[in-house]
């Protein structure tokens, strides 16, 4: 299993150097409807993946939204941000930023004791704040491009260098390998379930207003990860303003 993985690893490398994402990062700076080269294609993709979220995701979010008071669902999400924190402290460590990734240590260590294994928060309230790092973003930081636009099916929207991203950060989730198949999918499932219901009425929302829901949900995307790249490094506050709006209004990602 771990070859095949390693496998796909390197194919999707592959293909992310063939599409040259690893050129200067232009979509971070250029018109994102210029870096859309395979739009035919992924509008296919995105059509059926809003199709599995209108007929599967969505019913068994609302229900599970109905069954679940909030603050369940804001425990649980407490609970699998926790786990995380290998995937957040690791590309603190590999950006440089180790007074953050000191951060993330302490924020794990209290959450996971103080906090019932990760269920509660109090770390937030003691100034340790919640960071979002992953090998995408640890990428972007030392110059790497983003590559053209893709959405992968069930994964949603993403570039060559967010999948490579994606496939190594697995590999940061330890407790896969620890435990049954099962109980990590049942674990899996109930994160993505309990996600979706916290957004229910934002994503809702957020598709009602858009002209072109595909247009609106690719630039929030990219606009996103420009964010979480840069760090709002060399930004104007009216552009910081910008992308804050685009983000609010996308409902966070």
């Amino acid at each position: 299993m771990r070859t095949t993985i390693r496998l796909v690893c390197v194919a999707i490398l592959m293909a992310g150097l063939l599409a040259g994402w690893g050129s200067p990062s232009r979509a971070e700076s250029d018109d994102t409807n210029d870096h859309d080269p395979l739009e035919s294609v992924n509008r296919k993709i995105f059509w059926f993946n809003d199709k599995v979220d209108d007929y599967v995701l969505v019913p068994v979010a609302t229900v599970w939204d109905t069954i679940l008071p909030a603050r369940v669902e804001k425990c649980l999400s407490n609970f699998f941000g926790n786990l995380r924190f290998p995937i957040v402290a690791g590309n603190g460590l590999l950006q440089g930023k180790f007074e953050q990734a000191g951060s993330d240590v302490a924020r794990f260590a209290v959450n996971s004791t103080v906090g019932l294994a990760g269920f509660f928060d109090p770390a937030s309230g003691w100034g340790l704040e919640e960071h979002n790092e992953d090998f995408g973003q640890t990428l972007g930081y030392w110059g790497v491009g983003p590559g053209p636009y893709l959405v992968l099916p069930f994964f949603g929207p993403s570039n060559p260098r967010d999948t490579v991203g994606l496939v190594a950060d697995s590999f940061s989730t330890v407790y896969p390998f620890f435990i049954d198949f099962e109980y990590v999918f049942a674990a899996r499932a109930t994160d993505l379930i309990n996600a979706r219901a916290l957004v229910l009425t934002e994503v809702r929302e957020f598709k009602a207003a858009s002209f072109d829901y595909y247009v609106a949900v690719r630039n929030a995307y990219i606009q996103r990860r420009k964010v979480l790249v840069s760090d709002l490094r060399g930004m104007s506050e009216e552009e910081k303003e910008d992308l804050y709006k685009i983000e609010d209004d996308n409902g966070g990602e």
